[in-house]
């Protein structure tokens, strides 16, 4: 999936660096000045001169983040001035957590601050796409976890979980679908930094799965469209179980996707709350509505069917993304069977 040079294998392993550096920092501005390495890194990562959006993504992604940046050495900068750090229940500080979560929630793309993400997604490549809905999203959630305020985040949860879901409706591009999902995935997340570190530690490693096994069964099978899974009925063997394994990502059960999802429930059942439970619930049943759509036509009716496909031909790319497919489909079996 991902075709580095050497020069993008340095700036990947900046990028890997930065954000562990960030993560094991003790100050805000240790946090701030890895954030600003990590963005350094992922911009030449994001270059795609085959496509005509990749410069307008770029300077989006840019503008974006370096805006998120300063709001976040500033609002740094006042808890150090105002020198009441042990005062964490004054107005001021409050105020000051408040303007530090919503540049997290920027930096993130958590609705509605989501308005760059899907612009982004839609003119870079798939492995950037995959590093943007998964890796990057690490440093705004663990300094999210130091500092959160319980308000904004049953604002944002709710509000990513229902703009991820209802805007994920009207798409017919993939990389958009995929940025819609992830923004309905963030409200997950969201609420299991809320509960618990671990356990978003599992829902991140679980979803980054999933979404890797779909993206790179994007990327060697060259889609960007849901019109041309209708040009492929030669190989109904591999979209079945990709269609399985967009369920998955849903977190429809038996499959991989369910188990994080129900390991938050429990949580969240157990704090007694409900209604972040019932929004929750709602928007994956929705997602699982546009998955099951965008796929129930490719069952379920004709279609001219292309004679020659330039990937699927190889027998050896059609068992690889089969194997994937599996573990997302098959994965909470195997999980059980370990216990």
């Amino acid at each position: 999936m991902f075709n580095l040079n050497l020069s993008k294998m340095l700036f990947f392993l900046i990028m890997i660096m930065s954000t562990l550096f960030s993560i094991s920092s003790i100050s805000f501005f240790n946090l701030w000045m890895g954030m600003e390495i990590n963005l350094i890194a992922f911009i030449p990562l994001m270059i795609n001169l085959n496509n005509n959006l990749n410069s307008e993504s770029l300077m989006k992604y840019f503008i974006t983040q370096s805006l998120g940046s300063v709001n976040f050495i500033f609002s740094s900068l006042l808890l150090i001035s105002f020198n009441k750090w042990f005062l964490i229940n004054s107005m001021i500080n409050i105020s000051i957590f408040k303007i530090l979560n919503l540049t997290l929630f920027l930096k993130m793309g958590a609705a509605p601050l989501h308005f760059w993400f899907p612009k982004v997604m839609k003119g870079i490549n798939w492995n950037s796409c995959f590093i943007l809905s998964t890796w990057q999203k690490i440093i705004p959630m663990i300094t999210l976890s130091y500092c959160f305020n319980i308000n904004l985040m049953y604002f944002f949860i709710i509000l990513s979980a229902l703009i991820g879901s209802l805007m994920g409706l009207n798409q017919t591009s993939l990389k958009l679908i995929m940025s819609y999902s992830s923004i309905s995935h963030i409200s997950w997340m969201i609420s299991s930094i809320m509960m618990n570190l671990n356990l978003w530690l599992i829902y991140f490693i679980l979803y980054s799965v999933m979404t890797f096994i779909l993206m790179i069964n994007f990327f060697l099978m060259n889609l960007n469209h849901m019109n041309q899974f209708f040009f492929m009925k030669s190989n109904l063997n591999l979209n079945f179980f990709m269609f399985l394994s967009f369920l998955s990502l849903g977190g429809l059960p038996p499959f991989l996707g369910f188990f994080p999802k129900w390991l938050l429930i429990n949580h969240l059942i157990s704090l007694n709350y409900n209604f972040l439970i019932l929004i929750l619930i709602f928007s994956s049943l929705i997602n699982l509505f546009f998955y099951t759509r965008m796929f129930y036509s490719f069952m379920m009716l004709n279609f001219f069917e292309m004679k020659f496909s330039f990937f699927l031909n190889f027998n050896f790319i059609n068992n690889i993304l089969l194997k994937l497919n599996y573990l997302s489909i098959f994965g909470l079996i195997l999980i059980f069977s370990f216990y």
